[in-house]
């Protein structure tokens, strides 16, 4: 597939490409050691209408295609990735409201999700449940005009200001199999019996807050079910992976853009044995191959993104995407380390930031080793695509 950018989206690209430059990359090392929340940067994101991605333009969002979104996400990441998770999160929990949601739903909620007035993330992940979601032990019974919702949610991004947040739960916990007993709760900020317990520390992805959620009891209203359907929140919650997957491939595209960056800047200043390390063979050979696998990785994260587009319900392109570009952050990040010598593991410089950053595309929206099997599976049912 020949993928070349519109007028349109090589503007919108620009525009991502100026904040980030004028707003994130300056503060992005010094907030992230001093654990200080991006609010400004929010608020910025904000007037820019950036929570509205994902949102038709007739409820207030921009609306955009899945090309424009992997733009984003990769421009936004090139700054700082934790930026682009805050973005990321809500962006998939504000999919799922406009393509599962009821009406009611949709006109309680999205317009101020649209503006960023609210916030949301997506409660998916379980202290005993990744990979595996239908081994969820959250359950939500229902109680008259309401349900009760026990259990405990973990690596929740957005936790602390998201409102709503998307649960997924089982409402039929004896269904077999599990899946057709699972559904998605709308639980909003201030729910009697939901208790964020704590925010977890992380080797790297600061700036979004990740946290623990313990339900006891919780009181969410029925009518705040998900389409009003029990049994499909896990179809509902795929159907929102499949972006989430071109959208940490595109983070991580930007993460190995910068790490590329910074390899390039600092093998043409510093000097050794009389010259620019740059050149020498040994770093030449570093720079080529990461250059070659990123623009591999970005042409493969805008293939997936377009598939998407195209109403092709993708599974393998966008799972493709995500290991292949993942797997060039974590060795592009290493590569631009080496080049740094003992500077790249200094907290001064940037690639040190980038390095930490790297695991988590290989970890987050299911794990690179899941991805390989759900690849495999999906081409014997399939066969090879052009």
């Amino acid at each position: 597939m020949d993928i070349n950018l519109s007028e349109e989206q090589l503007a919108f690209q620009q525009t991502i490409r100026d904040f980030t430059d004028r707003e994130i990359r300056p503060v992005a090392r010094e907030m992230e050691q001093s654990g200080t929340y991006p609010t400004e940067i929010v608020e910025g994101m904000k007037e820019m209408g950036l929570f509205g991605l994902t949102i038709p333009a007739e409820l207030g969002g921009l609306g955009v295609d899945t090309l424009s979104l992997a733009i984003v996400f990769e421009e936004l990441s090139r700054g700082w990735m934790g930026i682009a998770g805050i973005l990321g999160s809500h962006g998939m929990a504000c999919k799922l409201i406009t393509e599962h949601g009821t009406a009611a739903q949709k006109d309680r909620y999205l317009v101020d999700l649209a503006s960023g007035a609210r916030r949301s993330g997506l409660a998916l992940t379980e202290p005993d449940a990744g990979s595996d979601l239908q081994g969820i032990r959250t359950v939500a019974r229902k109680d008259r005009d309401r349900y009760l919702v026990s259990g405990t949610k973990t690596w929740i991004t957005n936790a602390r200001h998201a409102d709503p947040l998307p649960v997924l739960v089982k409402t039929d916990p004896e269904q077999d199999p599990p899946h057709r007993g699972m559904s998605i709760l709308l639980v909003e900020a201030g729910t009697p019996g939901m208790t964020i317990t704590r925010d977890l520390a992380k080797l790297g992805y600061k700036g979004p807050e990740t946290c623990e959620i313990v339900f006891d009891e919780a009181v969410v209203p029925a009518e705040n079910l998900l389409g009003n359907i029990e049994g499909l929140g896990m179809s509902q919650a795929i159907s929102g992976l499949q972006t989430g997957r071109v959208n940490i491939a595109a983070r991580a595209v930007g993460v190995a853009h910068r790490a590329l960056e910074e390899a390039l800047n600092y093998s043409g200043e510093r000097e050794a044995f009389g010259r620019p390390i740059g050149d020498f063979q040994a770093v030449q050979l570093k720079i080529a191959d990461m250059a070659t696998k990123i623009q591999a990785a970005r042409q493969l994260t805008w293939w997936a993104a377009a598939r998407l587009d195209e109403g092709q319900g993708a599974a393998t392109e966008p799972a493709m995407a995500k290991l292949f570009a993942s797997e060039v952050a974590l060795e592009a990040s290493l590569d631009s380390m080496r080049i740094h010598g003992g500077y790249g593991y200094s907290t001064e410089f940037e690639v040190e930031r980038l390095y930490r950053d790297a695991p988590l595309m290989a970890i987050g929206e299911g794990t690179n080793d899941i991805l390989r099997t759900v690849i495999a599976k999906e081409l014997r049912k399939t066969g090879l695509t052009d």
